[in-house]
């Protein structure tokens, strides 16, 4: 006995003002397919309408994208575990982001002068808003990064993620801690009383007991013979300048070295 096909129905026609998500939704499209998008972002996102969603397509989006270009694009599954990492590398980030930019408030009201700065420090305890609060986060915030770039190592070293191919990493991550040190240590003196004058002494003084390089590191380190003007300058200069520019250099090239050996699981 024959049936009857089921009708079809005909779509229902949309009636009254469209809603403001979907004409915001049709206006980002739009402006996502203008040139002045493509000029500045490179095709090739996953989430365009159409694209299909496969491996070759996702590594073509980290491949195009800067910020995905700094992760893999394949980790093994047990190192992105929380219990694994630990997330050391990433606080070790943020808390450098963090103390730039705590350290670029500070700054404005700093003036590496011997006559002035600790003036300047008592002022900034007293009559800054918030003064004392942001001196205390950067300087508990560089004591932090000691410790969370210390235990990001620790944890490399003890999971075997430093063996081969990954051992130019590992000397770069070597090179990072010490640079860390030397930020935490050069801006020990720029407060100028006599706990950092003191500290600064005690530091110069290894530098001078070099071999072959302790009277050339000294003058480096110091501008004469004695702590002085001249000595915070310099120590200023590296502390905001020249180690910053080191640190940046050398954790762009761990951050490249990370996904191109492999991501930061253990040994192959």
């Amino acid at each position: 006995m024959a049936t009857k096909a089921p009708e079809k129905k005909a779509p229902e026609k949309k009636t009254g003002f469209p809603k403001p998500g979907e004409i915001l939704g049709e206006q980002w499209d739009k402006f996502r397919e203008a040139q002045l998008w493509k000029s500045i972002f490179r095709p090739g996102s996953i989430f365009r309408k159409g694209h299909q969603d496969s491996p070759k397509s996702r590594a073509y989006v980290v491949m195009n994208n800067v910020l995905y270009h700094l992760h893999p694009v394949k980790v093994k599954r047990h190192g992105i575990k929380l219990s694994y990492t630990l997330c050391l590398g990433g606080l070790s980030f943020f808390l450098f982001i963090f103390l730039t930019i705590t350290g670029i408030f500070l700054m404005f009201f700093y003036r590496p002068s011997t006559e002035v700065v600790y003036a300047d420090m008592t002022a900034l305890h007293t009559q800054v808003a918030f003064g004392q609060l942001v001196r205390n986060l950067h300087r508990w915030g560089a004591h932090l990064m000691t410790v969370t770039v210390f235990l990001h190592m620790a944890r490399v070293f003890y999971t075997g993620a430093y063996k081969p191919p990954r051992e130019f990493n590992w000397i770069v991550g070597v090179i990072l801690l010490l640079v860390t040190v030397l930020l935490a240590f050069s801006g020990y003196l720029l407060p100028w009383d006599q706990l950092a004058i003191w500290a600064v002494t005690v530091g110069t003084q290894f530098a001078l007991e070099s071999p072959v390089v302790g009277r050339e590191a000294y003058f480096v380190f110091v501008g004469g013979g004695q702590i002085g003007a001249t000595t915070l300058i310099r120590w200023y200069t590296l502390h905001v300048l020249f180690l910053p520019f080191i640190i940046v250099l050398f954790m762009a090239v761990h951050f490249w070295r990370v996904r191109k050996d492999g991501g930061i699981s253990g040994p192959l």
